[in-house]
């Protein structure tokens, strides 16, 4: 065998071993997207980070009409933006429907233009649907809460369009790791834990 089959064979040999190793590495190509404002941003990732199935979690602004805008401009609640958190998820392994009812589980459904002790629309609590199945199963969870009888008030979170996400600055993504004690210090003082148990006891 000369030289140049040689390279040829081993050239093949190893194009070969790519393609097969290739077909059991992990892609992102069956991944989804789900998109959650329930408050604070802090305080929705912890829970969805926990959760078997969710590859990734982005906290961000999304919904309003300012592109790439910052904390401050977001607080200031002139752009029309909502704190929210973008998630990549296996459907294979965790449903949309599963990651509904974390959601509702960590919000007050009923709170308009604000969260706990945060108030503004900043804060309001939005289901941004990606595609047509996800706001009809958004819908379709919304009514059975409503008809739950668990509130005595109107569910008033939003069911609208998915629409430009732009990510928080650095310091603000896994927050509650980064920041455990000023995290822990919001968190505990908030009201949403309280809350929580409350309306749902411990059934999360």
């Amino acid at each position: 065998m000369n030289n140049k089959i040689f390279l040829l064979t081993v050239l093949f040999s190893f194009l070969y071993l790519v393609q097969t190793k290739g077909a059991d590495m992990p892609s992102d190509t069956h991944l989804e997207t789900a998109t959650f404002a329930g408050g604070c941003f802090w305080c929705m990732q912890p829970f969805f980070d926990h959760t078997k199935g969710v590859v990734k979690t982005t906290v961000g602004y999304t919904g309003g009409h300012v592109a790439n805008p910052t904390y401050e401009e977001v607080s200031s609640g002139t752009t029309g933006d909502v704190e929210a958190i973008q998630i990549k998820y296996d459907p294979k392994t965790v449903s949309y429907e599963k990651l509904l009812d974390l959601y509702w589980h960590n919000i007050d459904p009923t709170q308009a233009d604000g969260q706990f002790v945060d108030e503004g629309t900043q804060y309001r609590t939005v289901i941004f649907y990606h595609n047509e199945e996800q706001k009809r199963i958004a819908e379709k969870s919304k009514q059975a809460l409503a008809a739950s009888g668990r509130f005595d008030k109107p569910i008033v979170t939003a069911i609208t369009p998915a629409t430009a996400f732009y990510p928080a600055e650095d310091y603000h993504q896994k927050y509650y790791l980064k920041s455990p004690f000023q995290y822990n210090m919001y968190h505990d003082n908030s009201g949403r834990e309280e809350f929580e148990k409350k309306v749902w006891g411990n059934a999360h």
